[in-house]
């Protein structure tokens, strides 16, 4: 592993445009394991299928979001929640309103979490065309990447 090295916020600046984002409504916890999943229509904006796990997202001090989560009843939610949201504005929002840039970095793990998951073909190919079906595929990757390899992970290293 001593080949290993860590790249200066400089670089990762320069090669952060060849990383494409991953679209959806994630929620993961402090690992980057999904929470709660939604399977929604390719068009449909996150901040609407936000609205539809609302109450099922586990409590949390803060909630990272992209601009497609810059709603101000989504913003007022969260504030009436407790939690404070680290949102960047919308480019067409009028009166842009801040968020903290440092923490906003950490939400990468969202994007890495989508990225796992698409590493399994059937859910990066879209084999299942009943979302039902797709959904279940889902979940399993879900839990075998997420859940059990921990699992056996954490279980190792007390052996």
């Amino acid at each position: 592993m001593s080949d290993l090295f860590w790249l200066t916020d400089e670089q990762m600046r320069r090669i952060e445009s060849y990383f494409p984002l991953s679209h959806g409504v994630p929620r993961v916890d402090d690992r980057g394991r999904p929470r709660v999943m939604l399977l929604t229509e390719g068009q449909m904006s996150d901040y609407k299928g936000a609205a539809l796990v609302f109450e099922a997202m586990p409590a949390a001090p803060v909630l990272l979001g992209d601009r497609g989560y810059d709603a101000d009843w989504f913003r007022q939610a969260l504030a009436a929640r407790g939690t404070a949201a680290c949102i960047p504005s919308r480019k067409g929002r009028k009166v842009s309103i801040p968020h903290d840039a440092v923490l906003y970095r950490r939400r990468h793990r969202i994007e890495n979490m989508f990225g796992r998951l698409k590493d399994w073909r059937r859910i990066h190919t879209r084999y299942d065309r009943c979302p039902h079906a797709f959904m279940s595929a889902i979940a399993l990757a879900a839990t075998v990447i997420f859940w059990i390899n921990q699992l056996v992970l954490s279980l190792d290293a007390q052996t």
